[in-house]
């Protein structure tokens, strides 16, 4: 065995290891599940969006009543999902929060 060929095999091993590393660390979201009334859910850290949101347009919205959307918590809701136990707009958006995760809800963006 040469020496380039040793070098090249600790190379590629330690890329491998560094690949799986990062893909077990993940990036702290939680897979997307289905809650009781059939909308997609996904619980990610504070400051990301879930998977449902890919859209820039969505993400935005998304984006908005997460950071700024205090209001929508006094709006009601018109789609009617109030039967499904929305209590305001921002229901329709966050299901749940923490100081550092927050659980989105697909139900605006569908």
């Amino acid at each position: 065995m040469t020496g380039r060929t040793v070098v090249g095999g600790l190379l590629a091993a330690g890329l491998a290891l560094g690949a799986g590393a990062w893909w077990l660390r993940g990036d702290g979201a939680g897979s997307v599940t289905i809650d009781s009334i059939g909308d997609r859910v996904q619980t990610v850290p504070r400051g990301r969006w879930p998977v449902f949101a890919a859209k820039p347009e969505v993400a935005e919205l998304y984006r908005f009543v997460a950071t700024e959307g205090d209001w929508a918590a006094s709006v009601p809701c018109t789609c009617g999902c109030a039967d499904l136990g929305h209590t305001s707009n921002r229901s329709c958006y966050i299901k749940a929060e923490t100081a550092e995760r927050v659980t989105f809800t697909s139900h605006a963006a569908t």
